[in-house]
């Protein structure tokens, strides 16, 4: 069986690197959003009710509560907790030692913490997204780091303990949950789109913020987009189970198409830190063997020969097979495809309906839960076989060394027994925490079908009612349904001085200029851009916040033009605020291949937004409306504090740089580092492992004529080091 030490790694590491993305894209953008000039200040989300300090903690869970311990506002505590968050994310990626459980518990509170007083900016699915999976590398992330020359050899027992493979199962739980179920959504939502397979023929063009290539995808064969879609519900529905299969080649094809999935949607799409996220889930699929270069020089060698493992192998074939076939059949036949070989293409279409696929989901929503349940009872008797393993070879060589009349010293009995003990206790806190939040994800898996969620056991229910507001498990469904299929449309703000002449208010990423190229933004998530793509799908009122933001452009809130524009020399109104604001809504289509430099194409629907200015009763009467006047000014905290003068310090310096620029450089720079971390390391012949197990060979090649003799009885102190269970000879 192969072991998961290398995925855990790769999978904590990815964690720490997208925790280091959201961390830093929410700082930059802190003071337009929450500030006490911003759109939605975060003050006013935190208001004591005279309750207790713990129960005011558990009913909303975020560290803010203390900021004005340290002299500072909800925004500037805010910037802090996304600088610390940012530093201990880089940190866990840069150093070994800092990848332990305390240090993602910080994690998860401090973003959790962010998003208690994020509101509207911050209710997106990758945020609940990461909080799930933080969580889980809380329980995945060890107590400490191993140093790396008690590392335990690939695929042995040593150097690990029985229950690190359980919280890990959990994430491949999240990742079928999240593929499976939006997969689902597509279906259910009854979307005209994603049931006539043409939904990418107008996603490119839809999407809130597209790519460069984007625009080439769009003009791609629509046979082609049909038969992406016929892909992505095979990838998203048909494959998830996979990641259950007992044949390892499966589950690493299953981890190949969902790699493929979201590498192609990086590339056509700014989905920020998501697909990234999503690319670190997909290592649970992974092993050691598939990881270590290794596991090329195993293929080579010769298996054994006996007929149960070349029943095994024939089986594990004859299953691969039967597998690939089903897919096979079930893409054609379901999708109806055809090959017309005269117009060199592949012709698509639903052949079910959705009373069909109703009936379908109802019948296997329930066996896959149950599929859930059965694949974590094999690792839980996987890790108490492991446990008995272990401590089994612990209490075989301490009575070979009594029978031989050299008992272990007393302190060496006592030690190994409260090491026994720890490991025990271990498995049994983490083997309930898994099975515990197994449960609890059940409830909002559920959501997917109706039926199905009611007949849920009522514990669950009420375990999952318990600790919703912790985000530990969420429900999932993302691209429900496709929007703008008559035309992209598209918030566009002016400003005028007189109210008869109008500039439009560019913004720096989401469309606007017809002639400027979609730029790329990801790992970036601008999140005025996305909310202004949301806002364009309805009225006004259904987005309180713009209203908010037209009184901030009004009122010429330096931090808030940030948002719309970093290189404030670019804002149109950069001198002098504007003396009028309006809206209109466009509708955007990508241009033609013939159109030269346009990239877009639009046209003028309606007024989205009626011109107002400071004092106008429309604009006065809305902000009652929602809520928004500031009817206290904001108190004056830490004027004088040195923490809040730091904070201001390090704002001054950093808001210049362009968000993405500065996210790619906190990559640049960490790579650059791990690679002056690799070659200046210890890396000399003498210091490797291979080195010093070349070093023992003679001594044990010598001895050999003493071979039925036991060896020199070492200190057993219940340690699992590699020198206390024998290596399998090669």
């Amino acid at each position: 069986m192969a072991g998961s030490r290398l995925p855990r790694q790769l999978f904590l590491q990815g964690v720490a690197v997208v925790f280091a993305f959201a961390f830093a894209s929410l700082y930059l953008q802190i003071p337009g959003l929450y500030g006490a000039e911003g759109i939605l200040p975060a003050r006013r989300t935190l208001r004591p009710q005279g309750k207790g300090r713990w129960q005011q903690l558990w009913e909303t869970p975020t560290l803010l509560w203390e900021a004005p311990q340290l002299g500072l506002d909800t925004s500037q505590g805010l910037e802090l907790l996304t600088l610390l968050g940012t530093l201990l994310a880089l940190g866990a990626l840069l150093l070994r030692r800092l990848r332990n459980v305390f240090v993602y518990l910080l994690l998860w509170a401090a973003y959790l913490s962010a998003c208690q007083v994020g509101q509207v900016f911050l209710y997106f699915q990758w945020d609940s997204l990461l909080l799930e999976t933080g969580f889980l590398a809380v329980l995945v992330a060890p107590l400490r780091q191993p140093s790396h020359d008690k590392q335990a050899p690939q695929g042995g027992l040593a150097g690990t303990s029985p229950h690190e493979g359980l919280p890990f199962w959990l994430v491949r739980w999240l990742l079928f949950r999240l593929m499976f179920a939006s997969g689902v959504v597509k279906l259910t939502s009854r979307c005209p789109a994603w049931w006539g397979l043409t939904a990418l023929t107008y996603h490119y063009e839809t999407q809130c913020l597209p790519t460069p290539a984007s625009w080439f995808a769009h003009h791609l064969p629509v046979w082609l987009h049909r038969l992406s879609v016929v892909a992505t519900f095979l990838i998203e529905i048909a494959v998830p189970p996979l990641f259950f299969a007992p044949v390892r080649r499966l589950r690493l094809a299953a981890f190949y198409s969902q790699v493929l999935l979201q590498v192609l949607i990086i590339i056509t799409g700014n989905y920020n830190f998501f697909n990234l996220l999503t690319l670190v889930l997909t290592t649970a699929l992974l092993d050691d063997g598939h990881l270590t270069a290794e596991s090329g020089d195993s293929h080579c060698r010769k298996r054994p020969t006996s007929w149960p493992r070349v029943l095994l192998a024939v089986l594990s074939l004859l299953l691969e097979f039967t597998v690939y076939g089903l897919l096979a059949h079930g893409t054609i036949h379901y999708f109806g495809l055809e090959v017309d070989w005269e117009q060199h293409a592949v012709h698509s279409r639903t052949t079910f309906t959705f009373h069909q696929f109703s009936q379908w989901l109802k019948t296997v929503t329930l066996p896959t839960m149950w599929l859930g349940a059965a694949s974590l009872a094999w690792e839980v008797l996987t890790a108490l076989w492991r446990y008995v393993v272990r401590w089994g070879g612990v209490e075989l060589r301490r009575a070979g060394l009594t029978a031989l009349g050299s008992p272990a010293p007393r302190w060496t009995q006592v030690r190994g027994w409260l090491r026994r003990s720890c490991t025990a206790a271990q498995l049994l806190v983490f083997g309930a925490a898994t099975v515990a939040l197994f449960v609890i994800s059940l409830v909002p898996y559920s959501y997917i079908e109706p039926s199905s969620h009611g007949h849920l056991w009522s514990g669950a229910h009420r375990l999952f009612g318990a600790v919703e507001h912790l985000q530990l498990a969420n429900s999932y469904g993302l691209f429900r349904r496709m929007t703008g299929l008559g035309g992209r449309p598209e918030v566009v703000l002016e400003g005028s001085y007189d109210g008869h002449r109008w500039t439009e208010i560019e913004f720096m990423y989401k469309p606007g200029n017809v002639s400027r190229p979609p730029p790329v933004v990801v790992p970036h998530q601008p999140r005025l851009d996305w909310q202004m793509w949301f806002a364009a799908l309805g009225p006004h009122t259904h987005s309180p916040w713009f209203t908010s933001l037209v009184l901030r452009l009004l009122q010429g809130r330096d931090p808030v033009v940030r948002l719309i524009q970093n290189d404030v020399a670019k804002y149109p109104f950069h001198k002098r605020p504007p003396t009028y604001v309006r809206a209109q809504r466009y509708k955007y289509w990508f241009s033609q291949p013939g159109e030269q430099s346009q990239w877009w194409r639009r046209q003028w629907v309606e007024e989205f937004f009626p011109p107002v200015s400071l004092g106008d009763p429309t604009l006065d009467m809305l902000l009652r409306q929602f809520g928004l006047q500031d009817k206290s000014p904001p108190r004056a905290r830490g004027s004088g504090n040195t923490l809040a003068q730091a904070l201001r310090w390090i704002r001054k310096q950093l808001s210049p740089l362009e968000a993405s620029t500065l996210l790619w450089g906190l990559l640049a720079a960490v790579g650059a580092i791990r690679v002056m971390q690799a070659l200046l390391g210890p890396h000399s012949p003498r210091s490797s492992p291979l080195a010093k197990e070349e070093k023992h060979r003679p001594a044990a090649k010598k001895d050999s004529g003493a071979a039925g003799r036991p060896a020199a009885p070492a200190p057993d102190n219940g340690s699992s080091s590699s020198s206390q269970i024998p290596r399998r000879k090669k």
